[in-house]
């Protein structure tokens, strides 16, 4: 996100470079077009599909969604690492398993053990 100094008076900014990663660039097209929200807020010259939005941003109701869409994320990420989990567990009894079947083969005695009959 760019950041912006204000000098004496609200129409004197400085800018610095623009981002070159798609992602920067939309952060800083979400700043610009808040700032202008804002702005047009503050002057009386919002619409009220403008102000109704953050309004909506500010309710209990808001906050509640944010906060049940982070313990869904969470609760994701824990299922993706069980999943990981559970594969890594698979595995392992399929290493044990075909080590077992070597050794009970006789596969892993020395060739010079055997008897000749």
């Amino acid at each position: 996100m760019a950041v912006r100094r204000r000098t004496e008076g609200p129409s004197k900014v400085t800018r610095h470079r623009p981002s070159t990663t798609p992602e920067g660039r939309e952060s800083e097209l979400i700043a610009l077009a808040i700032d202008a929200a804002e702005k047009r807020i503050r002057d009386g010259s919002a619409s009220a599909q403008e102000i109704v939005h953050y309004l909506k941003l500010g309710s209990s109701r808001e906050r509640l969604e944010q906060e049940r869409l982070a313990h869904e994320n969470q609760l994701l990420q824990v299922k993706r690492e069980a999943i990981e989990s559970q594969k890594r567990v698979e595995e392992l009894y399929t290493e044990a398993l075909d080590a077992m079947r070597i050794y009970s083969s006789g596969s892993l005695t020395d060739p010079g053990d055997e008897f000749d009959g």
